[in-house]
């Protein structure tokens, strides 16, 4: 014989259950109208509070910030002029990168922020960029920005004495920071990810800007 307990205990089972698959079909339809989120090869940084953009000089003088590239993914990378293979295998890259892109090469601004100001002159850096492509900006801190602009993007750097004053090198982060066509930091990407992979996550960036 069932008793009014055994009763009880099972019409809460039953609500329980009635409960959970109601949950269920409930996220199931939020999942199916919800849009498809992008699937990156780089590290997603949406939404991050670092990395919010810069204003600095380029090799033209021009003061620059992220307003100047408005429908543009822009990819920032930090290094100097007298790296031997780092930096110019990633601004090499991005050339690759842009080739990749075809019709939508014109929409990808590349901007070399360099960590050794007191080497890396306008002119210098101006030249630096025409060796990868014309359109590429170099940005020139000042040594007084340059503390403030890598604490900014998380970037590290530092001077490494060589046997002369003016011989020495720069440690540096290798990878690059990419913002959207509305200037804001979407991805992290690794150095030595290859071009077609950025080549990949910037179209998906056109494609949802």
């Amino acid at each position: 014989m069932k008793t009014p307990s055994t009763l009880s205990t099972r019409r809460s089972a039953v609500k329980t259950l009635a409960g959970a698959a109601a949950l269920a079909a409930t996220a199931g339809l939020l999942a199916a109208c919800a849009p498809d989120k992008p699937q990156f090869k780089s590290i997603d940084l949406t939404g991050a509070d670092y990395a919010q953009g810069f204003t600095l000089a380029d090799h033209n003088g021009q003061v620059r910030t992220l307003k100047d590239f408005p429908g543009k993914v822009v990819v920032v990378f930090f290094g100097f002029t007298q790296c031997p293979d780092v930096c110019p295998t990633s601004m090499a890259e991005l050339a690759q990168v842009k080739k990749l892109l075809g019709a939508d090469g014109d929409k990808l601004q590349a901007i070399f922020i360099t960590v050794d100001p007191e080497r890396d002159t306008p002119e210098l850096l101006k030249a630096y960029m025409g060796n990868f492509d014309p359109a590429f900006l170099a940005l020139r801190p000042t040594m007084a920005q340059l503390p403030e602009v890598a604490k900014d993007f998380k970037v590290y750097y530092k001077k490494v004495d060589g046997k002369t004053p003016g011989s020495y090198t720069m440690d540096h982060s290798a990878g690059s920071y990419v913002f959207d066509g509305k200037g804001r930091i979407r991805l992290y990407n690794r150095y030595g990810s290859g071009a077609e992979a950025l080549a990949s996550d910037i179209r998906l960036l056109l494609k949802n800007s």
